[in-house]
């Protein structure tokens, strides 16, 4: 995927941590290490509104669904 380049205001308390990794060769770069942090946010925030909406669903509902599904498909499957 093509990078662009943005600037961004950060803490300089949070830059000198940052240069330390990158001086330690945690990061190649103060880009590729934030790039990976907002990637792993990025991540963190899919997943709990993946969660929110999973927390929405009836299980008993869900069950249903899946055995109904599952007795459907069996009928079909060729016998071995």
């Amino acid at each position: 995927m093509k990078t662009v380049k943005v600037a961004i205001t950060i803490d300089g308390r949070v830059l000198r941590r940052l240069d330390d990794l990158v001086a330690e060769k945690r990061f190649s770069s103060r880009s590729r290490a934030i790039q990976l942090a907002v990637e792993a946010q990025l991540q963190r925030l899919d997943r709990g509104r993946l969660a929110r909406e999973c927390s929405k669903l009836d299980p008993r509902a869900e069950q249903r669904l899946a055995n109904d599904g599952a007795s459907a498909d069996l009928a079909e499957w060729p016998e071995y």
